[in-house]
C-alpha cells in the first residue's frame, strides 16, 4: 500500500520515533514543489511530523518548532544525484491573516524543489496553493497519534 493511501486510510502512531518514520516515508514519495497544511491542536505533533519530513530529505541538523520566528529554512542533502530539497516550515499561528504572508517573503525561499509544510494553515488557508495537501493530526488516547490525509 502506498504511503498516501495509508494516510488517507490514517495511520495511528504509538510514538514520536514512528511519527517521524511515517513523516520521513511520505517526504520520500512527495512530488517536488509541494504544499502540506498540518492540521490540528496544539500538543498532536506537528513539528515532530516536521522533524520525520526532514530527516526524509536528508536534513542534518536539528528542527525545532518555528513559532518566534514564523519562519525556518532547511537545506537537505538527499544521498544520490537527485537535488537536494529545501524544507520551508512556516508556523502561521501569530498570523492574523493570509496577508502578512507577503511580509514574510516565503515565495523567496521556494526555491524548485522544496517541501512547503505550514502549522496551523487555517491562519493563511487563501494564501495556501490549491494542490496542498491536507494533514489532521489529533490525539486519539494518550500515547496514539492520528494522522490522516484528507481526501
Amino acid at each position: 500500500m502506498s504511503i498516501f493511501a495509508e494516510l488517507r486510510a490514517g495511520v495511528v502512531t504509538a510514538s514520536a520515533a514512528e511519527t517521524r518514520r511515517l513523516a520521513a516515508r511520505l517526504a520520500a514519495e512527495l512530488p517536488p514543489d509541494r504544499t502540506l497544511a498540518l492540521h490540528g491542536d496544539l500538543g498532536v505533533g506537528k513539528t515532530t511530523f516536521v522533524q520525520g519530513l526532514a530527516e526524509g530529505l536528508g536534513i542534518q541538523h536539528p528542527v525545532t518548532s518555528p513559532t518566534f520566528n514564523i519562519l525556518h529554512l532547511h537545506r537537505g542533502a538527499p544521498p544520490g544525484a537527485a537535488p537536494a530539497r529545501n524544507l520551508i516550515h512556516l508556523d502561521a499561528y501569530r498570523l492574523e491573516n493570509a496577508h502578512q504572508t507577503a511580509g514574510l517573503m516565503v515565495e523567496d525561499f521556494m526555491e524548485s524543489p522544496y517541501c512547503l509544510a505550514v502549522e496551523w494553515p487555517e491562519r493563511i488557508a487563501g494564501w495556501l496553493p490549491p494542490d496542498t495537501l491536507h494533514l489532521d493530526l489529533a490525539i486519539e488516547s494518550p500515547g496514539r497519534h492520528r494522522i490522516s490525509l484528507r481526501a
